[in-house]
């Protein structure tokens, strides 16, 4: 009689974690083209679905061949992702909404990227003013190990510098006595952008250059300012995207600096672990 009990449970169970994880599993993702490519790739990565052969990085869920459990992506604006995280099972965020939302994406993720990625988050001018002294000197800043520094040691993996040639925050080839007393504007999401450009500031400061920083809260405007000359730069998006809105805009920004990553990462809203995605973690 114990050994059928026993039988009896053990098939319950079965059959509850298979009706579990035959239900339908709610993931918030980015809905532009790049950073839902981007959230579906770390899902790839982790085993929970293969996309179909040729998938590249503007991936979406058309391309999803096959996946371990039913999935339903909820497609929403970057921003809103977080918002909606307890609404769903399951949420990919950037990391700088993540930030802005009080998450700290190395201690509260279930799943997150690794730093080696092509997301690398950079400084875009609108072409015609890469080669001019506002922007050298602009990047130079930013390619500081003032910033490195910040930007390592502040965010401990939630962001991680790239800048390969590091700078002293100055570039030898700028005439910064005809910049002094000038201001560079420069567009850009909260955390962690303003707070590396305020480091930037302090830089050029020194040469009497004011750096101007308007925050904004979306994904489109800043690209908008530079390209209608509202602002001189900006820095807030990874190369990837910022290519795929050239080509979708008719825009033309181009990259002075590439500054740091921000690894993506997945979050639990209704799930608190990853098994109802058949990941045991």
């Amino acid at each position: 009689m114990k050994k059928l009990i026993a039988l009896v449970i053990a098939l319950a169970l079965t059959l509850s974690l298979t009706a579990a994880l035959a239900d339908t599993i709610t993931i918030a993702v980015p809905n532009d083209p790049t950073n839902e490519g981007r959230a579906l790739l770390l899902l790839q990565s982790q085993g929970v679905l293969t996309l179909k052969e040729g998938s590249g990085l503007e991936a979406t869920k058309g391309d999803i061949e096959s996946s371990v459990v039913d999935i339903e992506l909820v497609e929403v604006e970057a921003a809103l992702v977080p918002e909606i995280k307890q609404d769903v099972d399951y949420a990919i965020i950037n990391n700088n909404y993540a930030l802005q939302a009080g998450l700290n994406p190395v201690e509260d993720s279930l799943l997150i990227e690794s730093a080696d990625s092509p997301y690398v988050n950079v400084v875009s001018v609108k072409e015609g003013n890469e080669n001019s002294d506002e922007a050298k000197a602009l990047a130079a800043a930013l390619q500081s190990q003032k910033v490195v520094d910040f930007i390592n040691n502040t965010y401990a993996g939630a962001a991680v510098a790239t800048v390969t040639e590091i700078t002293d925050g100055f570039d030898a080839t700028v005439d910064y006595e005809a910049l002094n007393g000038k201001t560079i504007t420069i567009a850009a999401t909260p955390v962690p952008h303003v707070e590396v450009l305020k480091i930037a500031a302090e830089i050029l400061a020194e040469k009497g250059i004011t750096l101007d920083i308007k925050e904004v809260t979306d994904y489109v405007t800043p690209n908008e300012f530079v390209e209608n000359g509202d602002v001189f730069a900006n820095y807030f998006a990874h190369q990837p995207y910022q290519d795929s809105f050239n080509a979708g805009n008719g825009t033309h920004l181009v990259t002075i600096a590439g500054i740091h990553v921000e690894p993506m990462a997945l979050y639990g809203g209704k799930q608190a672990d990853l098994a109802a995605l058949g990941i045991a973690k």
